[in-house]
């Protein structure tokens, strides 16, 4: 057998280069950072279909980012029984200064879990799944392996099912991301997150350039796929840095975007630098739309899997 060719891409960043006439400039907002503003209030979640999610998850001993990242729409998005499983455990090896998933040493690989998730899917009659991970920068792969397992347990059970992986960057291994790309999820997911000029402040263990390997790797890989990315505002960046880094991710020719507003978990994370109002989170819509993404969530309460069950079918995942 001969060996696959690598897949070479290199990735130039754009300067902050996009005039500022072609989207309204933001006006700075007059509320105090630790106050949220009226349109990121919910409700406090437990209706009947929230209390069966919950309840079928702790007997299955499953994780989800719902629960360990402090989901804000973590009761809406379980009422419609939809939820974001999270994989390899609930321990990451990485310590990013926004999130609230536990970090420190994980525990050793759980083999039974897919299994038990495709269960899940089954008993909840799920049509669209996201699943995601802690990062395992200490097995081989980073846990590629497990995500192809999830995705063949699931389709052996309910073949009807979309499946979203929002995957890690796998240390820029080539390698593990074929593994996940050769399973063949009907939406391959990697968060850019954050502009360029502010990883090093909000994801230490990551690399800007590299998740835009990723995501140009996977559409060299399989150019039917669809990717997706997403951003979250509020961490400090400039109206023309998030532009740029919206350009970005569509030179990658991803397909779907999401954009939603930063919410400090604790006092121990980074501060919102601001709250951005919805009818900024409506201009940035305007705008990766005239780019040409198939798809674009922009919205204060959005995270990468909100509405995710709408988001496949409007991009029209799960119909090749």
């Amino acid at each position: 057998m001969t060996a696959t060719p690598p897949v070479l891409v290199q990735i130039t960043p754009r300067r902050a280069t996009v005039p500022t006439h072609s989207v309204p400039l933001p006006l700075p907002l007059p509320l105090p950072l630790e106050r949220k503003p009226a349109w990121l209030k919910v409700k406090a979640p437990g209706g009947p279909n929230y209390v069966t999610v919950r309840d079928l998850l702790k007997q299955l001993r499953l994780h989800t980012v719902c629960e360990e990242a402090r989901c804000p729409n973590v009761g809406e998005c379980w009422d419609h029984k939809a939820a974001t499983f999270m994989i390899l455990g609930d321990v990451c090896t990485r310590n990013c200064p926004y999130c609230a998933v536990a970090h420190g040493t994980p525990r050793p690989l759980d083999e039974e879990e897919p299994r038990r998730l495709a269960e899940a899917v089954a008993a909840m009659g799920m049509r669209h799944i996201v699943v995601t991970s802690v990062d395992r920068d200490d097995l081989p792969n980073g846990g590629a392996e497990h995500f192809a397992t999830v995705v063949r347990e699931t389709r052996s059970r309910t073949p009807g099912t979309s499946v979203e992986l929002l995957i890690p960057d796998f240390k820029g291994s080539e390698a593990a991301l074929r593994i996940v790309v050769e399973a063949r999820p009907d939406i391959l997911n990697h968060n850019l997150e954050t502009v360029s000029r502010l990883y090093r402040i909000a994801r230490p263990g990551g690399r800007y350039r590299r998740a835009l390997e990723l995501l140009s790797r996977a559409k060299a890989m399989d150019g039917s796929l669809l990717t997706k990315s997403g951003l979250m505002v509020g961490l400090g960046e400039q109206w023309d840095e998030l532009l740029t880094a919206i350009r970005d991710l569509r030179e990658q020719r991803v397909d779907i975007l999401t954009l939603g507003q930063y919410l400090r978990p604790s006092a121990s994370h980074l501060p919102v630098a601001r709250f951005y109002t919805p009818e900024e989170f409506g201009a940035l819509k305007d705008f990766a739309e005239r780019l040409g993404f198939r798809h674009v969530e922009s919205a204060p309460l959005v995270r990468s899997s909100y509405h995710a069950w709408q988001q496949a079918e409007r991009a029209g995942a799960g119909t090749a």
